[in-house]
């Protein structure tokens, strides 16, 4: 019995052995196939072209515009920067401005006299230069000159002239310049328990003169404080 025993034990141990030779020859390890496998050139070459054909189509960046845009010939010389000129005797430098102050010419002083006169029922002071509103003068049309001969007293910054009733050769020279209208007036009449109401409107008419001068006063004798 032993000796059966140790057969059967000795046969399947070299079974195992067996066994485990045919499994190892089937399914080499890892190490051992990577280390004994040689390297192909022909491999090499194609695993670098393809690795350099990578690297290029992820070094190319995106181009934002198909067709670069053209620039006309005006354009162009518009950024080109002007060549200096140097100073020379053809192109001198420009001579500074002189300022020049003109003297304003003033307005001549207007001669410092007045005048009353009468015209139709009322009296005016007119002074030469200003202009008023008198009584309707009848046949005067515009841009007429007109002179007025009723002035009743003349004065100046050093004289006076008193009309005994007017100063004689004195007259007020003016000029018409509008046929118009006063403001309208309301003239209402009324009477009480009588049912009675009139409301009735009225312009009187008026002449725009300007005064233009004073002259013939100077015969006249003058007036003073002492006399």
């Amino acid at each position: 019995m032993a000796t059966s025993s140790s057969t059967t034990l000795v046969a399947l141990c070299s079974s195992l052995t067996t066994q485990c030779k045919i499994s190892n020859a089937q399914n080499p390890p890892l190490s051992k196939s990577l280390c004994l496998s040689k390297p192909n050139s022909g491999s090499l070459s194609k695993t670098t072209q393809n690795l350099s054909s990578s690297s290029l189509i992820f070094s190319k960046r995106p181009t934002f515009f198909a067709n670069p845009p053209k620039f006309s010939e005006s354009e162009a010389l518009v950024v080109e920067a002007e060549p200096e000129v140097p100073v020379s005797e053809a192109n001198p430098e420009p001579a500074a401005t002189q300022v020049v102050e003109v003297a304003k010419e003033e307005p001549p002083k207007r001669e410092e006299i007045f005048a009353v006169v009468m015209v139709g029922s009322r009296q005016y002071i007119v002074i030469p230069g200003r202009w008023l509103y008198v009584q309707r003068l009848k046949g005067a049309n515009v841009n007429d000159k007109v002179n007025l001969n009723k002035v009743l007293l003349v004065g100046t910054r050093t004289s006076a002239y008193i009309g005994k009733p007017v100063v004689t050769n004195a007259t007020v020279h003016a000029v018409v310049e509008e046929q118009g209208l006063d403001a309208k007036k309301i003239v209402f009449k009324y009477k009480k328990k009588k049912n009675y109401r009139r409301n009735i409107g009225h312009r009187q008419p008026n002449t725009r003169i300007r005064i233009t001068g004073i002259t013939g006063y100077q015969d006249y004798p003058v007036s003073t404080l002492d006399s």
